[in-house]
């Protein structure tokens, strides 16, 4: 269900806390890999590793790493250019879980170490960018119709203490970031475990120099405290912006239009998804809605 720690932990050396104390007991650091094509857009996108470490804020050491393989079910078959990319193979998501039985057993390892609810150590989020949980997650449970613990809606991006404590630009590679911190880059980039790991690194490195990490970003009606919660029934529906009698996405933008061409029982609807799309970043936000019968998208 869930992997061992596999990194050496003397690797991480308990931080230099000095006037830095930090207001969550643990980190969980997470690194998704999802979907992809070469210069090419592919939609829906969908998580394929769901990877985790457990970083103790007190002594910088891991404590437990997750990972499990998810298997995509609108597009089943991966890419040339995703398997090279990730070196996830055919096989590692053939035999995965769906995204909901990957999110009850990331739920059940944080429950197991006593992060979640129940326990007495408060948690938060960590991701190098907001992609993971502001973009990804959420699109795809959104599409999906999937509800997930409410923790992933608060998180550190760890870009924003990265450059308080080093300086350089908001959009610093997590490998680039990770040498210019004096550390050395360990496993391949593009598996989700290995990322997340370095991005681990990086954490206590920044808070052995006396940062204090505070959540970054959130989505709406995130809750007081990093406790997993079973319905978001209470959250409120996020406000459409009239588009000139267009659908907008809330980015304030004119929606991308799209026809579902994978075959199954969604093959042939139209949807519409956030217009603010780029190669390079993906969706700047979550917005996913069906055309009515009827209209064109």
């Amino acid at each position: 269900m869930f992997a061992s720690a596999q990194f050496p932990r003397a690797d991480l050396a308990p931080p230099q806390r000095a006037g830095a104390a930090q207001e969550f007991d643990l980190f969980v650091v997470i690194d998704f890999e999802a979907t992809c094509e070469k210069e090419k857009r592919i939609y829906p996108q969908e998580i394929i590793e769901f990877p985790a470490v457990l970083v103790d804020a007190a002594t910088g050491r891991i404590e437990s790493t997750f990972r499990t393989y998810v298997r995509p079910r609108h597009h089943p078959r991966l890419t040339d250019f995703c398997r090279e990319l990730t070196g996830i193979s055919q096989d590692d998501v053939d035999g995965g879980v769906s995204l909901a039985e990957a999110l009850v057993k990331h739920d059940w390892w944080l429950r197991v170490a006593g992060a979640n609810k129940g326990g007495d150590r408060r948690f938060a989020v960590v991701t190098w960018g907001d992609w993971d949980c502001g973009t990804m997650l959420e699109s795809e449970c959104r599409f999906k119709g999937i509800t997930k613990p409410r923790y992933f809606d608060r998180w550190i991006n760890l870009r924003k203490p990265f450059e308080a404590a080093f300086g350089g630009g908001g959009r610093s590679k997590l490998q680039d970031a990770v040498r210019a911190a004096g550390l050395q880059w360990t496993g391949r980039l593009h598996c989700g475990l290995d990322d997340a790991y370095n991005t681990a690194l990086l954490l206590v490195e920044i808070m052995r120099r006396g940062t204090t990490l505070s959540i970054t970003g959130s989505l709406a009606a995130a809750p007081p405290e990093s406790a997993p919660q079973k319905h978001k029934d209470e959250e409120p529906p996020r406000q459409l912006i009239p588009c000139s009698g267009a659908v907008c996405c809330y980015c304030g933008v004119l929606g991308r239009g799209g026809v579902v061409t994978v075959p199954g029982p969604t093959q042939g609807r139209r949807f519409y998804c956030c217009g603010n799309w780029t190669a390079a970043a993906g969706p700047a936000c979550p917005f996913f809605v069906w055309a009515m019968l009827g209209c064109r998208a």
